[in-house]
């Protein structure tokens, strides 16, 4: 009569863990490459994600009435108005005002300032590179000009 083969606790433990090992080193090399199969969003190849050093991105709230120095940047600067409504102008310029989903490029060394309007606080979203040379405050006079139409 054959005898029933009993297992130790210890023999058990030993198979447990070593199917568990073997599954864990299957899947790391086999679950990476299904999913990547599977999640692309992109036709012709996924691009690759960039270094963000050296770009500066900030999210700021003005106050309504409230805004930068003249100031320029040595690389340009992207706005958007996310929120509110924005003032800015570029040196010698007419004075313009942005809504929320309008964004503007201003060029390198181009000296200007931005803000939120009298009556609207703003929230803006930035992104430059390159250092920022400060200037003197936007004076009431230049803060208050005729918005260009």
């Amino acid at each position: 009569m054959p005898r029933a083969t009993m297992w130790s606790r210890t023999t058990v433990l030993v198979f447990i863990v070593g199917v568990g090992v073997f599954l864990w080193m299957v899947g790391d090399v086999l679950v990476p490459n299904m999913v990547a199969q599977q999640a692309s969003n992109f036709m012709g190849g996924t691009p690759t994600r960039l270094e963000l050093e050296g770009i500066t991105t900030t999210r700021l709230r003005f106050a309504a009435g409230s805004r930068s120095n003249w100031h320029s940047h040595a690389q340009g600067q992207l706005l958007m108005v996310q929120d509110g409504r924005a003032r800015t102008q570029e040196r010698g310029k007419p004075m313009r005002e942005m809504l929320p989903g309008q964004p503007w490029w201003t060029a390198a060394n181009v000296e200007h300032w931005h803000g939120a309007a009298p009556d609207q606080d703003l929230v803006q979203l930035t992104i430059y590179s390159g250092g920022v040379k400060w200037l003197e405050p936007v004076t009431d006079k230049e803060y208050r000009a005729p918005v260009a139409k």
